[in-house]
């Protein structure tokens, strides 16, 4: 898992890349944390579009990066998420607790 983040405006913008399993999700939620923690951002979007697979622990990173925003009164947005992620955030019922663009809906 590749993470690739850039920040402007306090709108910080985090690309994954590759894939989100338990193996992987302590590390990508430490590499944000350190990154709304340095950057303080009002907005954070997460983009899925090049994770090919995600399980539940993809979940959990979602819902980590929503409690640190929500600390800093801030918003969390999901975008471009390929159709196998979006099956597992949609039946963990994501979209009724933060926003989700241009979902690539299956």
């Amino acid at each position: 898992m590749k993470l690739t983040s850039y920040v402007q405006d306090r709108l910080l913008t985090v690309a994954l890349t590759g894939e989100i399993d338990h193996h992987r999700a302590r590390q990508i939620m430490a590499q944000i944390t350190e990154k709304i923690d340095s950057y303080l951002p009002l907005r954070c979007i997460l983009d899925f579009q090049e994770v090919r697979f995600m399980d539940s622990s993809g979940i959990a990173v979602v819902l980590h990066t929503l409690r640190k925003m929500r600390a800093l009164q801030g918003k969390l947005v999901l975008q471009n998420i390929p159709p196998q992620p979006y099956k597992v955030l949609h039946a963990a019922g994501i979209e009724k607790i933060t926003e989700i663009k241009e979902e690539c809906m299956p």
